[in-house]
C-alpha cells in the first residue's frame, strides 16, 4: 500500500466515522472495514467518469450492505461526483442527498436503491444479465461498444437472506462472468458474532452455485492482496466471481474494532480521537481531505474521462461501419416510441378471453416492437402466458435470447429486473401467480422508490382459480399494492383494458402490475383507452343515476348485467370500471367528479378480492360485493355463486344501499 494510497483509505474511514457522529447515526463498522477493498476497486479497477455518471459503458457498483452508506458518500465525494462536503456533513439530515441508505435517482453516482440487505446482489445479477444480453446484440469485431463489469460489495447480513442465495444460484447457472461480488466477512451482525446463525461454509455454497470464489486474508491492510483477487475475477469469463475478503468491523478503533456496538451506533468522539491517533491521521480539523489525496483523485479523473472520449471515438467508428446497428443501440437506450400503441394494438377479436390470453396477445405484439422487451416467469410460462412466442431463451449458450427461465424465484426474478431497469437499455417484465407476488413485494416496492417501470404481470387474480384452492387464491393482494407508494395496480375487465394496462406501463415511469383472469371474459364494446384515466363509465342510465357499481376485471360483467336488470325495474345505475386506483386519483377532480359524483351516495364496490381499499369510493352509505375470508378449492363457477358473485348479489346490494 502506498503512502497515497493508505492516506486515501484512512481518510474515507475518518469521513465516515465524523460524517456519523456528527448526525448522530449510521453505521460506521462496515466502513471502517470496507475501505481498502472499496478504495482499491474504485482507484484502480472500477471504470467510471465522475464528470459523466450517466456514461452507458460505465462499470457498475452496487453497495449491496446499503447501512454502510457513508461508504459510498465518501467515496463519490473523494472521486469528484455531485456529493460536497456540505452534503457529507448533512448525513441522514432533512433534505440532504446523503439519506440513511442510498437512494437512487436522489444522489449522483448511486447506480441503486439499497438496503434491505440481500436485493443489492440480487440486482446486481440483473445489471450483469443486461450488460451479458447488449454485449450479445451489439458487439462486432474490434467494436466492444457494450464491454463493462458489475460490482457488488456486500457484508454476513446480505448473504443470509434468501434472496442472495435465489439471485447468487440464477447467475452461476447463467454462467455471468462479469458479475464480481466483494464479500466483507467481519463476522458481525447488529446482534454479534455470527457463529450461532451463520456459520455455513459461504466458500463451498458459492462453489455449489458455480462461482469462483476467492479469498483475502487480511482485507485490513493488504490492498496488493485484494487487487490481485480482483484481477483474478476479471480473468474469469466463465463464471461469476465472489471474494471474500477477510476484516474486522471498526478496524483502526481501538475501543469498537471487532465489536457489533460499532455496527449501527456512532462511534464516539473520544474512540474517533483514538482511531485518528492509531492510524496516524495527523489533521486536527474535522472533515478533511488530505491534499495529496485531492491530488492523486485529480490526476486518476483524467484517466477516467481518457477512457469514456476512447469509447465515444471507438462508437463514433461504429456507428459509420454498422449505421443500423448503432441506430438500433440508440433505440434500446430510448423511451417505447408512442407509434408502437397504434390501430391494430387497441384490436381484438369479438370472443371470450382470459384477460391472461389476452395479455400473451399484446406481450407478442410488443414484442414484435420493442426489440429490449426482455423477461419471463417464475416457472410458470406456459400458465400465466408470459412467454414471447418468436424470441429464444436467455442463456449461456444464447446472450441474444429475451426469454428468461427465471426458475422458481419470485423474490430475485423481481430484484433482477429492477437491475435491468437500471442498468439501461432493456425493458423488463416478470410473471408469475398474484397470490405469489407476496414473495417479491419487497422488490416491487423498491422498484416504486426507484420509480422503475418494471412491469409486474399476475395472472390467475381471484377465487377463479378454482380447484387449486385457498392457498393459490389471492384475497388481499390488490388491496396490498394498491397500498404501496408508487405502484400502479391494474385489473383490467378484458382485452381493451388489458391494452391500457401495457400501455401505462410501457410508458411509465414508475412498475405497473397486472392482475389477470384464468377465466374467459367477454370482449366489452364500452372498454377503451378510456381505461388510461384509472377509472371511466361504461354505462350510464340518462341523468343523475340512483346507484353506482364500481367494479374491476371479471367483475365488470357482473356490474354490466346488474344495471340492465335494476333497468328494468326503473333504476338507473351507473358501471364504472375502475381499472387502476392509482391512476384515477390522478385525475383533476372535475373528472373524478364526472365519474362519481358526490351527491350520488348509493354506490356498490363488486370485486373478487377484500374489500379493504374500497371505503374512500363507496363511503358510509354503500355497499360491498367483495370476499373478506380465503377461498376454497372448487371449479370458479361454483365458487363465484358460493361466495355471492352473481348479478342477482349485486342487483340486492343495490338495493340494500338504495334502501329498497
Amino acid at each position: 500500500m502506498s503512502k497515497v494510497d493508505k492516506l486515501a483509505v484512512n481518510t474515507i474511514r475518518v469521513l465516515s466515522a465524523e460524517a456519523i457522529q456528527k448526525a448522530n447515526s449510521g453505521h460506521p463498522g462496515l466502513p471502517l472495514g470496507s475501505a481498502p477493498m472499496a478504495y482499491t476497486l474504485w482507484s484502480k479497477y472500477l471504470k467510471h467518469n465522475p464528470k459523466d455518471p450517466k456514461w452507458e459503458n460505465r462499470d457498475r457498483f452496487i453497495l449491496s450492505a446499503g447501512h454502510a452508506s457513508m461508504l459510498l458518500y465518501s467515496l463519490l465525494h473523494m472521486f469528484g461526483y455531485q456529493v460536497s462536503m456540505e452534503d457529507i456533513k448533512n448525513f441522514r439530515q432533512w433534505g440532504s442527498v446523503t439519506p440513511g441508505h442510498p437512494e437512487y435517482g436522489l444522489t449522483d453516482g448511486v447506480e441503486a436503491t439499497s438496503g434491505p440487505l440481500g436485493q443489492g446482489i440480487a440486482m446486481a445479477v440483473g445489471f450483469a444479465m443486461a450488460e451479458a444480453h447488449l454485449a450479445a446484440q451489439f458487439n462486432k469485431p474490434g467494436y466492444n461498444v457494450v464491454d463493462h463489469y458489475t460490482y457488488a460489495l456486500t457484508g454476513d447480513g446480505c448473504l443470509q437472506e434468501g434472496v442472495s442465495g435465489e439471485a447468487s444460484s440464477f447467475a452461476g447457472t447463467q454462467k455471468l462472468g462479469k458479475l464480481i461480488v466483494l464479500y466483507d466477512k467481519n463476522d458481525i451482525t447488529i446482534e454479534g458474532n455470527i457463529g450461532t446463525a451463520f456459520d455455513e461454509d459461504v466458500k463451498k455454497r458459492y462453489k455449489a452455485y458455480g462461482w469462483q470464489v476467492l479469498e483475502v486474508e487480511d482485507g485490513n491492510e493488504d490492498m496488493k492482496a485484494i487487487a490481485a483477487a480482483i484481477e483474478e475475477a476479471k480473468a474469469e469469463k466463465e463464471k461469476p466471481s465472489l471474494i471474500i475478503v477477510k476484516t474486522a468491523i471498526a478496524y483502526g478503533c481501538p475501543a469498537k474494532q471487532g465489536s457489533e456496538s460499532s455496527h449501527g451506533s456512532p462511534l464516539g468522539q473520544e474512540n474517533i480521537d483514538a482511531m485518528k491517533k492509531n492510524l496516524g491521521w495527523e489533521y486536527e480539523e474535522a472533515f478533511v481531505v488530505p491534499e495529496e489525496v485531492k491530488k492523486h483523485i485529480a490526476e486518476l479523473q483524467e484517466v477516467y474521462s481518457a477512457e469514456e472520449a476512447q469509447w465515444k471515438d471507438l462508437f463514433a467508428k461504429y456507428e459509420k461501419e454498422y449505421p443500423e446497428l448503432a441506430k438500433e443501440y440508440k433505440a434500446y437506450m430510448a423511451p417505447v416510441p408512442e407509434d408502437v400503441f397504434d390501430d391494430a394494438y387497441w384490436n381484438f377479436e369479438d370472443k371470450p378471453m382470459a384477460t391472461r390470453d389476452t395479455s400473451n396477445v399484446i406481450l407478442n405484439r410488443l414484442a414484435a416492437k420493442v426489440p429490449n422487451l426482455m423477461g419471463g416467469s417464475a416457472d410458470l410460462g406456459p400458465a400465466n402466458k408470459s412467454i414471447m412466442k418468436e424470441r429464444a431463451w436467455f442463456s449461456p449458450e444464447d446472450r441474444k435470447g429475451t426469454n428468461v427461465h427465471f426458475g422458481i424465484r419470485e423474490f430475485a426474478m423481481a430484484a433482477m429486473c429492477n437491475g435491468m431497469m437500471l442498468h439501461g437499455g432493456i425493458r423488463p417484465y416478470c410473471a408469475t401467480f398474484l397470490v405469489f407476488s407476496d414473495y417479491m413485494k419487497s422488490a416491487i416496492r423498491m422498484s416504486a422508490l426507484m420509480k422503475l417501470p418494471v412491469t409486474y404481470v399476475l395472472s390467475h387474480d381471484s377465487i377463479g382459480v378454482g380447484e387449486d384452492g385457498a392457498t393459490h387464491e389471492p384475497i388481499e393482494h390488490l388491496a396490498a399494492l394498491r397500498a404501496t407508494p408508487g405502484v400502479y395496480m391494474w385489473r383490467p375487465a378484458d382485452g381493451h383494458e388489458t391494452a391500457a394496462a401495457y400501455k401505462a406501463a410501457m410508458t411509465a415511469k414508475a412498475p405497473n402490475a397486472i392482475a389477470l383472469s384464468r377465466q374467459n371474459l367477454p370482449l366489452l364494446k364500452e372498454t377503451g383507452e378510456g381505461a388510461l384515466r384509472g377509472g371511466y363509465i361504461l354505462k350510464d342510465g340518462g341523468g343523475k343515476p340512483d346507484v353506482i357499481l364500481i367494479g374491476t376485471g371479471s367483475e365488470v360483467e357482473l356490474c354490466m348485467n346488474a344495471a340492465e336488470e335494476l333497468g328494468k325495474e326503473g333504476i338507473s345505475a351507473r358501471v364504472v370500471s375502475m381499472p387502476c386506483m392509482d391512476l384515477f386519483e390522478e385525475q383533476d377532480a372535475a373528472y373524478q367528479e364526472s365519474v362519481l359524483p358526490n351527491a350520488v351516495r348509493a354506490r356498490v364496490a363488486v370485486e373478487a378480492g377484500t374489500s379493504f381499499g374500497w371505503a374512500k369510493y363507496v363511503g358510509l352509505d354503500g355497499g360491498y360485493v367483495t370476499v373478506d375470508h380465503f377461498g376454497a378449492s372448487a371449479p370458479a363457477g361454483v365458487l363465484f355463486e358460493k361466495f355471492g358473485f352473481t348479478t342477482e348479489a349485486v342487483v340486492k346490494k343495490a338495493k340494500e344501499v338504495l334502501g329498497k
